[in-house]
C-alpha cells in the first residue's frame, strides 16, 4: 500500500506540474536542438536562453520588470492588509457591515475585472497614475481586498471575546486591543493573507497590460516581450526561460512559507 501511495503521488505531481516541467526542460535547450528534439530529453543542456534574457537593452530589461512587480505587489498586499484588518475587526466584533458591506466587497471578486478597465484607466489618466508603480499597487490593493477581508474576519471570529473584555477591563482602547491582543493571535492568518495576496498581485496581467507602458511594466507583461523572434515566430527557448524566472519569486515564497499556510488553513478547525 505504501508503494501504491507513492506511485499515485508521483503520477499526480507529474500530471499537475506537467506544463511547468515542459517549460523548464525547454528553457535548457538551444534553438537548434528544439527544432530536432522537442521531447523531454535534453541532449546538450545550455544556459544560453537565460543569458539572453538577462541581457539589458533599451527595450528589454528583465531586472526592471522584476523590480516593478516586486514593488507593486508589496504595495498591493500591504495596503490590502492594513485596510482589511480594522474592517475585519469591526465586522467580527461589532457586526458592522456583516450583512451588507462584506458581501458587497466579496462579490467584487466574482465580477470580471475587465468591467472596471475603462473607468480605472480614465481616473488614473486624470490623476497622473498611469505607468507608475504606485498606481499599479493601488489597483492590486483592490484586487486583494476581498480575500484579505474573508480570511481576517474568519480568523478574528475564532478568537474568544473574553480576550477583548479582559483587555478592556485593564484599560486598553479598541486600537490597543487590535494591535496587542488580536494581531498576535491571528498572526498566521496575516501571514497567509500576505502570501496569497502577494502571489495574486504578482500574477496579475490585465491591469499591468492596461495601466503600464514602459516605466512600470510588471513581469507578467514584460515576459511577453521576449517571445517574438527577429524573423517572426516565437523564440521558445528564451520564452520558457523568462517564464521560469518570472515564476520563481511566488513559487519560492509559497515553498518557504508552506508550513505557515497549512497551519493557518487548519487553525480553528478543531475546538473544545
Amino acid at each position: 500500500m505504501k508503494i501504491l501511495r507513492w506511485i499515485v503521488l508521483v503520477v499526480a505531481v507529474l500530471v499537475l506540474n506537467f506544463p511547468v516541467l515542459v517549460t523548464l526542460i525547454t528553457s535548457f535547450k538551444s534553438g537548434a536542438e528544439l527544432s530536432i528534439n522537442p521531447g523531454f530529453w535534453i541532449d546538450q543542456p545550455t544556459l544560453e536562453n537565460y543569458a539572453k534574457i538577462l541581457q539589458v537593452d533599451d527595450r528589454l530589461n528583465i531586472f526592471g520588470y522584476l523590480a516593478n512587480s516586486l514593488i507593486a505587489s508589496l504595495i498591493g498586499t500591504t495596503l490590502a492588509i492594513l485596510l482589511a484588518f480594522p474592517a475585519a475587526y469591526a465586522i467580527a466584533r461589532g457586526g458592522f457591515g456583516r450583512k451588507a458591506l462584506m458581501p458587497a466587497i466579496v462579490n467584487l471578486r466574482a465580477v470580471p475585472l475587465i468591467i472596471f478597465a475603462i473607468p480605472i484607466y480614465m481616473m488614473f489618466q486624470w490623476v497622473g497614475l498611469l505607468d507608475t508603480q504606485l498606481g499599479l499597487g493601488l489597483i492590486l490593493t483592490i484586487v486583494n481586498l476581498p480575500l484579505a477581508l474573508i480570511v481576517l474576519v474568519n480568523a478574528i471570529d475564532d478568537i474568544p471575546l473574553e480576550l477583548d473584555e479582559a483587555a478592556k477591563i485593564d484599560g486598553a482602547s479598541t486600537f490597543q486591543i487590535m494591535l496587542r491582543v488580536v494581531r498576535p493571535v491571528i498572526r498566521p492568518a496575516l501571514v497567509t493573507t500576505f502570501i496569497f495576496g502577494f502571489i495574486t498581485a504578482w500574477n496579475e496581467f490585465l491591469f499591468g497590460l492596461m495601466l503600464t507602458t514602459s516605466k512600470a511594466v510588471p513581469m507578467t507583461v514584460g515576459a511577453s516581450f521576449f517571445f517574438a523572434a527577429s524573423g517572426g515566430g516565437v523564440q521558445w527557448g528564451p520564452a520558457s526561460a523568462v517564464m521560469i524566472v518570472g515564476a520563481l519569486p511566488p513559487m519560492l515564497l509559497g515553498l518557504v512559507m508552506y508550513r505557515q499556510i497549512s497551519g493557518s488553513m487548519t487553525a480553528g478547525a478543531v475546538k473544545g
